[in-house]
C-alpha cells in the first residue's frame, strides 16, 4: 500500500459528468483542458492575466481506499475527474468557480476581498411572506436552465456525435442538484449482460458523508442567489428531531401536504404536487449502461410515517438524539464505513445509535428522517427530487457545524486513506466541478464558507477532566467557606467574652494602687 497525491496526465475513459458549457467543445475534450476565461477576460484563461487564477493540471488524491469497492479502472468516478479533463483553473486568494471569475463562499465585491455571510434559519420561523418566497424560488430553481452547466449522458466513446459535435444535455438548477446526488450513488457498469456492481457509493456511509452533502448545499444555494440575484439568498433547514408521527412541515404553506384523495400523493395545492421526478430509470441504468439525463417522469411521492412494515421508521429522531450525537467525540473510526462504532459520523448519518454504538437494525438521525417520508425522500438516488431533502440536510449540516465548533478537530482525524473509494480526505468530490476534496469541506462554517445558523443547541455536557476539576474546586470553596465560617465564629466569641468588661472595673490595677507595682 502506499499513500501520496500526485498530478497526472491521462487519456479519456468511458464516462458520463457535468462540466461548463465552455469545455464541452471538442477541442477542450480532445486536449483534455478545462481553462475557460471569466467573463470580462477575453482570451485569458482562469483571469491569469489580472492574476485570479492559472490553468494547472489537477491534483489526484491515489491514497489506497478501503475494501468496499473491489475493482481496479471500471468506473469513471475513480480518480476523478481525470479521465474527462485534467487541467483545470486554480484559483488564486478569495477567486473561485470554475473560470476563477466568481469569489470562493463567504467572500464578494470586485476583488473579492469583503466578507459575506449568510444566515440559514429554522423555515418554521420564518414569515409566511419568507415561507412563500423560499417556494417560489425553489420553483423558479426546478424550472431554469442552469446558465453555466451541462450533463452528458453518453459514455466516453459515445460522447462525440456524428457530425463531430458533442452530446451533452441543458439541466434545470433543481434538477442539476438531483442529478448530481445520483451520480455519487449510481452503481458501477461492468460491461453488457453482467449485473453493475452496487457496493459503492461517493456520497454516504463513509466520512465523505457530511463533506459532500455540504458542498452539494453550498453549490445549490449560490445557483439560486445568481438565479434570485439576491447574495443573502439562504436554505432554511427543517429540525426533524421533534419525535412523534407528524411532519410538521408537510403542510400546502410550505412542503405539500398530503393529498386526500391518495395518501402517497401530494396535495393538489402544493406546488410540488406539478413537480417531476427525474433519475428514476434505474433499472435501465443498470442493465444498459446508460446514464441519468434531464427527462422528467412521475410524481412526487411521499406518505410520512406509512410504513407500516417498518414501525421504527414511523417516528422522527427524538431531541435527545441530537444531543447524545453531539457528544460522540472521535469523528470517524475504522473501517469507516456504514459498520462503525463511536464514531459521530455514523451516529448523524443514522448507521448507529446516537451514542454512537452500532447496530445492524437501527435507523436513526439523518436516515430515519429519510426513511420517515416513506417514499421519493426514501430512496437514496431519487431523493433529492422530494424538495425536503434540501431542508433535512440542512439541518444535517448544522449539527456537523455545531459539533465541528464543539470539538475543534484537527484535520489527521480525518482519515486520509482506507475510507470507501471517494471518501479520503484528499479525494475530489465526485463529480462536482471545479474539483474539491473532502478535506475543502471539513472546516466551521461561519469562519470559512460564509454562511452561520440560527439554531439553539443542548447544553454542552462537561468532561471527565471538567467533573474533576469543578469537583476539586467545589471542595476548595467548601473548605474555604468552613474556615471563615470558623474564623468569624472565634471572633464573634472572642468579642462577646470582651465586650462586657468595663473598661475601668473596681478590679482594674491603677498606677497608683499602693500594691501595684511599677513596671518601670
Amino acid at each position: 500500500m502506499f499513500r501520496c497525491c500526485f498530478l497526472v496526465l491521462v487519456g479519456a475513459a468511458v464516462v458520463s459528468a457535468q462540466f461548463p458549457r465552455q469545455c464541452v467543445t471538442p477541442e477542450a475534450l480532445t486536449s483534455g483542458t478545462c481553462c475557460p476565461s471569466p467573463i470580462g477576460f477575453p482570451n485569458d484563461p482562469c483571469g491569469a492575466s489580472a492574476g485570479r487564477g492559472q490553468c494547472v493540471l489537477i491534483s489526484v488524491d491515489a491514497s489506497p481506499h478501503g475494501p468496499q469497492y473491489p475493482h481496479d479502472g471500471q468506473d469513471d468516478r475513480e480518480l476523478w475527474p481525470i479521465r474527462f479533463f485534467n487541467r483545470t483553473c486554480q484559483c488564486n486568494n478569495n477567486f473561485g468557480g470554475f473560470s476563477c471569475g466568481r469569489c470562493k463562499t463567504g467572500w464578494s465585491g470586485i476583488n473579492c476581498d469583503q466578507r459575506v455571510s449568510v444566515v440559514r434559519r429554522n423555515v418554521m420561523v420564518l414569515s409566511p411572506e419568507e415561507k412563500r418566497a423560499f417556494i417560489d424560488a425553489l420553483d423558479q430553481a426546478k424550472r431554469t436552465v442552469h446558465p453555466e452547466i451541462v450533463i452528458t449522458t453518453r459514455r466516453y466513446p459515445e460522447i462525440f456525435g456524428p457530425e463531430g459535435n458533442t452530446m451533452f444535455e441543458n439541466i434545470t438548477i433543481y434538477n442539476y442538484f438531483v442529478w448530481s446526488h445520483y451520480f455519487s450513488v449510481s452503481k458501477t457498469f461492468l460491461g453488457a449482460g453482467q449485473p453493475s456492481f452496487g457496493g459503492v457509493d461517493f456520497s454516504h456511509e463513509g466520512p465523505g458523508f457530511l463533506t459532500w452533502h455540504r458542498y452539494h448545499l453550498l453549490q445549490l444555494e449560490r445557483d439560486m442567489q445568481s438565479m434570485l440575484q439576491n447574495p443573502s439568498f439562504a436554505l432554511p433547514y427543517w429540525n426533524f428531531a421533534i419525535g412523534g408521527n407528524t411532519c410538521d412541515i408537510c403542510t400546502d404553506d410550505l412542503m405539500g401536504a398530503r393529498s386526500s384523495f391518495d395518501m402517497n400523493s401530494l396535495s393538489p395545492n402544493s406546488i410540488f404536487s406539478q413537480w417531476r421526478v427525474v433519475c428514476e430509470s434505474v433499472e435501465d441504468y443498470d442493465t444498459l449502461g446508460t446514464i441519468c439525463n434531464s427527462t422528467e417522469t412521475n410524481p412526487i411521492r411521499r406518505n410520512p410515517a406509512g410504513n407500516v412494515d417498518r414501525p421504527m421508521v414511523q417516528r422522527l429522531p427524538e431531541p435527545k438524539d441530537v444531543e447524545e450525537c453531539l457528544q460522540v467525540t472521535i469523528f470517524d473510526t475504522p473501517p469507516y464505513y456504514s459498520t462503525s462504532s463511536e464514531s459521530f459520523r455514523n451516529a448523524i448519518e443514522g448507521y448507529s445509535t446516537p451514542q454512537g454504538k452500532y447496530d445492524p437494525v437501527v435507523r436513526t438521525l439523518h436516515n430515519l428522517a429519510h426513511l420517515f417520508l416513506n417514499g421519493t425522500g426514501g430512496t437514496t438516488h431519487l431523493s433529492p427530487n422530494d424538495p425536503i431533502f434540501v431542508l433535512l440536510h440542512t439541518f444535517t449540516d448544522a449539527i456537523f457545524d455545531e459539533w465541528l465548533r464543539r470539538h475543534a478537530p484537527d484535520m489527521s482525524v480525518f482519515p486520509g486513506e482506507m475510507a470507501p473509494i471517494g471518501h479520503n480526505r484528499g479525494y475530489n468530490m465526485v463529480p462536482f466541478w471545479p474539483p474539491v476534496t473532502n478535506a475543502e469541506m471539513f472546516v466551521t462554517a461561519p469562519d470559512n464558507l460564509g454562511y452561520t445558523y440560527e439554531a439553539q443547541w443542548p447544553a454542552q455536557a462537561y468532561t471527565l477532566t471538567e467533573i474533576i476539576t469543578m469537583a476539586i474546586v467545589a471542595a476548595l470553596v467548601v473548605v474555604a467557606v468552613i474556615f471563615a465560617a470558623t474564623t468569624c465564629a472565634l471572633r464573634a466569641r472572642s468579642y462577646k467574652m470582651d465586650g462586657h468588661q468595663p473598661l475601668l472595673g473596681d478590679q482594674y490595677q491603677r498606677y497608683d494602687d499602693k500594691n501595684s507595682q511599677s513596671v518601670v
